[in-house]
């Protein structure tokens, strides 16, 4: 048991560190990351709420996420229901003043990047599943060995940036920022650690309850 309170603090730990880079890349206000981009164009062009619209595209990366047979972990559960309060905490703390500094703003963005994939490193070395679109991410990296994780994450920033667009969803500096920094943010984290996390073992919650027994 002990041994699973150490890794669930490791993982809550390396999560609050993605929320406060989380927090930089929205107080930046220099524009939205691309997969809010994609859900509000989404909505606006359907008519249904932006919250309906992202829950169900989380949906479908956790299907995906399944079907690539990534596992489920305890991490996955504390991502899912944690970040956000991470995230408001941080916001009411208010830390920083409002930026009006386009640069300033672009500069707060990539660091709160750089500190996202931070985060990412601790809770995912923890090995107990990662948060639906990191597991996306590290399913589609593990079928595209000659890649690296950073530039497959870049791919499927692309990817949701056309989507946003072609949606007419609100796409700012930021947007644009998000899709070139965020893999490459990651890639250089990873590296500096040298961590590969395709060569991670997780957990399922299954097979973490089981070991508890």
């Amino acid at each position: 048991m002990k041994e699973y309170i150490v890794r669930w603090i490791r993982v809550n730990a390396g999560l609050f560190v993605f929320a406060v880079g989380l927090y930089l890349t929205i107080h930046a206000s220099i524009g939205i990351a691309p997969w809010d981009a994609l859900c509000m164009g989404i909505s606006g062009r359907t008519g249904v709420s932006y919250g309906t619209i992202y829950a169900c595209i989380n949906v479908i990366i956790l299907v995906t996420d399944i079907a690539m047979r990534e596992p489920i972990g305890f991490g996955t559960l504390f991502d899912a229901i944690l970040t956000g309060y991470y995230v408001d905490f941080i916001a009411w703390i208010s830390p920083l003043p409002e930026t009006r500094s386009m640069i300033i703003g672009a500069l707060m963005l990539i660091t709160g990047l750089f500190i996202m994939a931070y985060g990412q490193y601790i809770y995912i070395l923890a090995g107990q599943g990662c948060g639906p679109r990191d597991s996306l991410t590290i399913g589609i990296a593990r079928r595209l060995p000659g890649l690296s994780v950073g530039m497959v994450q870049i791919l499927i920033m692309a990817v949701v940036f056309l989507l946003a667009l072609f949606f007419d969803g609100p796409i700012g500096l930021g947007t644009a920022l998000s899709v070139i920094f965020m893999g490459t943010a990651m890639q250089i984290v990873f590296g500096l650690f040298g961590f590969e996390p395709r060569e991670v073992v997780h957990e399922n919650m299954f097979e973490t309850l089981r070991h508890l027994r």
